[in-house]
């Protein structure tokens, strides 16, 4: 084995035992929560104001989209009645 040898029980030995600490603790207990698919500390309410709140952000920038179009549309209109020859042919 060469020169690692000997050092290699001892450094797998305490890599396991700061890995269990590590997730036997609050991190690990996160991990299996979010593995089990739980969430923690949601409260339903909220998500549905935060779903409305979304929606009420949709509309509203559907609305803003629908007058940059407009916008967009009247000042094309103005921009072309300024380049026709004057007289009309």
């Amino acid at each position: 084995m060469g020169e690692l040898g000997p050092f290699l029980v001892p450094i797998s030995m305490f890599l396991t035992i700061g890995a269990v600490v590590i997730f036997r603790g609050p991190l690990g207990k996160a991990i299996g929560e979010r593995i089990a698919g739980r969430q923690h500390g949601i409260d339903p309410g909220e998500t549905h104001a935060l779903r409305s709140e979304i929606e009420d952000m949709r509309y509203r920038m559907i609305e803003l989209e629908e007058r940059v179009d407009f916008t967009e549309r009247m000042l094309a209109k103005h921009k072309d009645a300024d380049q026709l020859p004057p007289g009309g042919a």
